[in-house]
């Protein structure tokens, strides 16, 4: 939705309405308050879908009592476009590229937080930004029980705390959104670095800032051991930029960032929509950049992840900016099925839920956000018959290696896809050494991984798959597929609503 409805008394006529492109923006706050203690929930597509017919009974006019005063009530020609929906039998639709809730180019409002490109630095902004890493690193020796501490913050994400596990699950952009703040507070509290901000590292250009390979961003040293088999002291590391830039167009990290950014559903790690794609581009990022980075234990006391999470954040704030889901309501609107986490769990360690910490940070800007998508889409592997749909024509086909069981595979892994012995297309898979201690990942053991792949790269070929895990090079690094719960494939081509 481009942009919202005009008010109820001058509506137009809207040829063919859908819910993601015209439908969810009829409804207010207001109604969506008023609503929800009656149990019809009216900020998201089955909500809405489920109580269609009634809804439009009570806001049509004359005589309908709804909205209630002293709200306006729905025009003639909104009533006629609800009823269209319905008729059409409720068509999701796909939104459009929506480009002004965060104006790039605008300056930011009074003590706001810009983030800015890590390439784009002044020598000034580099040297707070050194002393601020170095502060809260200096605070391990001399407080290492203070929370702003290096150790202590990197800590949260797995070991040595092995609490906090929030991956290829919903709240995995709300979560890793509460931590990248937490680092930024934690930057801040360094008397002289009070309005540091964290840089982000765009890493779709495929290229490493030099500020990566100088102290103290290049390496960190635990003063203590981070447990869990780990040498003492525990000392980061990270492959050369020129392998780091490999690896990243290898894996199609920006073909990744690309489709996710394209999607008008939010979906699931499971389903599809942006969370599917961009979580499949943070681990392929993580892989990418190993050795440090590529195991979930220890990957956030490498300095480059903050640089790497910053920028994760930006995309999902890119990606709500272009659906129009910057508010709760807006998010919801893009959501499938469930909605109840967004309210449970909390996020801990935090005391926000994944409801507080969806909405965009009034206090936070970034430089540039990556709203350069020309046409949105939503497209599935299957559709009711009672739908028209469309292949695109150069279509491209979905191959899925279905029910890999994590919880047999110690560590980071990655699936390959091969055509007649040659591979066409790998992503990786991030998690722990050992994923069957982690609540979090026994409770999503069977996993999928999907690959996107040019038709011609795999029509009339011998198709294969083989899984390996980097951790164990030394020993060799092919996985059984027999061990990993002898996972199966399917390929299809990719519908869309026509």
């Amino acid at each position: 939705m481009s942009t919202p409805p005009p008010p109820a008394d001058n509506d137009p006529v809207v040829p063919n309405p859908t819910y993601m492109g015209y439908i969810r923006g009829i409804f207010t706050q207001d109604d969506i308050d008023h609503m929800a203690p009656k149990g019809v929930d009216l900020s998201t597509y089955a909500g809405v879908k489920k109580n269609a017919i009634n809804v439009y009974i009570q806001t049509l006019q004359p005589g309908g009592p709804m909205p209630p005063a002293p709200y306006p009530k729905w025009s003639a020609n909104r009533s006629l476009n609800f009823k269209a929906w319905i008729v059409d039998k409720y068509p999701l639709g796909t939104a459009e590229p929506h480009f002004a809730a965060f104006d790039a180019v605008a300056a930011p409002t009074a003590g706001a937080r810009l983030r800015k490109d890590v390439n784009s630095l002044s020598a000034d902004e580099i040297k707070t930004l050194k002393a601020a890493f170095q502060g809260i690193i200096a605070l391990d020796a001399s407080q290492p029980n203070n929370p702003n501490g290096y150790y202590q913050v990197a800590g949260i994400h797995w070991f040595p705390t092995d609490l906090y596990c929030q991956h290829h699950v919903q709240q995995y952009n709300p979560w890793h959104r509460l931590y990248v703040r937490t680092f930024e507070d934690a930057l801040r509290s360094i008397p002289g670095c009070e309005n540091v901000t964290l840089p982000y590292w765009d890493i779709a250009t495929y290229q490493l800032p030099q500020l990566f390979s100088e102290p103290p961003f290049n390496q960190y040293t635990a003063p203590q051991g981070v447990g869990n088999g780990y040498p003492v002291p525990f000392a980061t590391s990270r492959y050369d930029d020129a392998t780091i830039v490999q690896n990243l167009r290898g894996n199609d990290v920006a073909g990744s960032i690309r489709d996710a950014l394209q999607q008008s559903r939010f979906g699931s790690y499971e389903t599809g929509g942006f969370q599917k794609f961009i979580i499949q581009a943070h681990d392929d990022g993580h892989v990418s950049t190993g050795r440090t980075m590529r195991d979930q234990g220890v990957a956030s006391f490498d300095p480059i992840f903050w640089f790497f999470h910053c920028n994760w954040d930006r995309l999902f704030l890119s990606w709500q900016t272009l659906v129009n889901g910057t508010t709760l309501n807006g998010f919801k609107s893009t959501l499938d099925g469930d909605t109840s986490w967004l309210d449970f769990p909390q996020l801990q360690p935090w005391t926000q839920s994944s409801a507080d910490a969806v909405p965009a940070e009034p206090d936070v800007r970034y430089a540039q956000l990556a709203t350069e998508v020309q046409a949105l889409q939503h497209r599935v592997g299957s559709i009711d018959a009672f739908r028209s749909f469309s292949i695109a024509p150069s279509s491209r086909v979905s191959v899925r290696v279905k029910n890999i069981n994590r919880l047999n595979i110690p560590g980071t892994f990655v699936v390959k896809l091969l055509a007649d012995g040659e591979e066409v297309a790998r992503h990786a898979f991030f998690q722990p050494s050992t994923p069957e201690k982690c609540p979090t990942c026994k409770e999503h053991g069977l996993v999928p991984i999907d690959f996107h792949v040019d038709l011609e790269k795999v029509q009339g070929r011998k198709m294969s798959v083989a899984i390996e895990v980097p951790d164990q090079e030394e020993v060799g690094a092919a996985f059984p597929l027999s061990q990993a719960g002898n996972p199966t494939i399917n390929a299809r081509l990719l519908l869309e609503e026509a």
